[in-house]
């Protein structure tokens, strides 16, 4: 049988995908006898096809093990610094952006505070300057970026679009991947910030390689987002997981239960949780009433969606996960009543860089989709395009 032209160009194509996707599963750098075995191509195709890769600069070869007998085998590994990406978190206190290699390992990020009284285009330019102040700290230039995602507050459509922020009336309607584009031109993606930091903690966090999760983004303003066999769900405008919109929830005043605790007596809003989370752990009976209060509101909304999906986890995330060893325990009980199988329930790890490290994961999504997928090219992004 004859071989078009064509057919062996998309042999090549499939063999170099499947070369590189063992790369970058190996948790070592991996020998040509090994490369192999974990592509199932003859070594001969495996020199043709690795000469190719390390020409055009995806992989580069390891340095040999000193000490070993004889000759060693050369070794590659995956060039996660081929490319980097761009992940933003547009939040009502801070913009965070960070600048992540392919692998997801960050490489270096920029800062800028804001408030809940800070404008539109006060808020934009916090945006940039915070993307200036990573690029520059990782000595890259715009046009080095392979792809940018950006999380909002807010409810955010399928088209990118900012449709309803509770907290910031001037913010919804933005068009964000317009403002970036004026001066990012790789593709750009914009999603919800609780659903970005559900995916940051399936793929880099306390639910790797989980399926079916809800993710809990809790604070004075919480929110929530669903991971579906192992994808982050939209639905179909978007608004997936705002649970917190039905009354009945108390998902909008709960923070009142430890702002009026008497353990945050005079203080700030912002500060009272700290405190009467404090005092709960210290054993104080009204802050642990407090926290009880906080709990049940939180279990309704939770329930919810536990009942819907039946996930294998519940992740607990956001400002108020750093007193988990107070609050998760106070949730497992509120939701006894409600749920026929109460999941598991783990706080998150990630941290205030939980969304901007899920807007890096849906960039390299769409790398990957460009670059690693059967129907991707393996070359260089030439223009730049809106994402969905």
């Amino acid at each position: 049988m004859q071989v078009s032209g064509g057919d062996l160009q998309r042999l090549r194509q499939l063999n170099s995908l499947s070369s590189i996707s063992a790369l970058r599963a190996a948790i070592g750098p991996l020998t040509l006898t090994e490369l192999a075995a974990a592509t199932g191509l003859s070594r001969g195709s495996m020199v043709d096809v690795v000469t190719d890769l390390h020409e055009r600069g995806w992989i580069a070869e390891v340095e040999p093990t000193p000490g070993g007998m004889g000759r060693p085998a050369k070794r590659y590994r995956f060039r996660a610094d081929a490319g980097h990406v761009l992940g933003i978190d547009i939040g009502i206190h801070k913009v965070l952006a960070m600048v992540t290699d392919l692998a997801g390992r960050t490489v270096a990020s920029g800062r800028v505070a804001v408030n809940r009284h800070t404008t539109r285009d006060e808020r934009l330019d916090a945006v940039h300057r915070a993307i200036d102040a990573a690029l520059v700290a990782s000595g890259l230039t715009p046009p080095d970026l392979w792809g940018v995602a950006a999380g909002s507050t807010g409810v955010v459509n399928r088209e990118g679009l900012v449709t309803w922020v509770d907290e910031l009336p001037d913010w919804a309607g933005v068009d964000l991947v317009g403002r970036l584009g004026q001066s990012l031109s790789c593709p750009i993606a914009i999603e919800n910030d609780s659903k970005l930091a559900a995916l940051a903690e399936q793929r880099l966090g306390v639910a790797a390689g989980v399926r079916d999760l809800v993710y809990l983004h809790i604070g004075r303003r919480p929110g929530a987002a669903l991971i579906l066999n192992g994808h982050l769900h939209h639905g179909f405008s978007g608004a997936t997981g705002e649970v917190g919109h039905m009354g009945i929830t108390g998902w909008r005043t709960m923070a009142s239960e430890l702002e009026n605790c008497p353990a945050a007596e005079g203080a700030p809003p912002e500060d009272a949780a700290g405190l009467v989370f404090g005092a709960a752990r210290a054993g104080d009976p009204g802050a642990l009433a407090a926290v009880d209060g906080y709990a049940h509101q939180l279990a309704l909304g939770t329930a919810a969606m536990v009942l819907t999906l039946d996930p294998e986890l519940v992740v607990l995330g956001g400002g108020f996960s750093r007193s988990a060893d107070v609050l998760l325990p106070a949730l497992r009980r509120a939701l006894e009543p409600h749920c026929l199988r109460v999941p598991e329930i783990r706080p998150s790890k990630l941290g205030e860089e939980c969304v901007a490290l899920g807007a890096a994961c849906l960039a390299l999504n769409h790398v990957d989709e460009q670059f690693f997928s059967p129907e991707g090219s393996i070359s260089r992004p030439t223009a730049p395009q809106r994402l969905a």
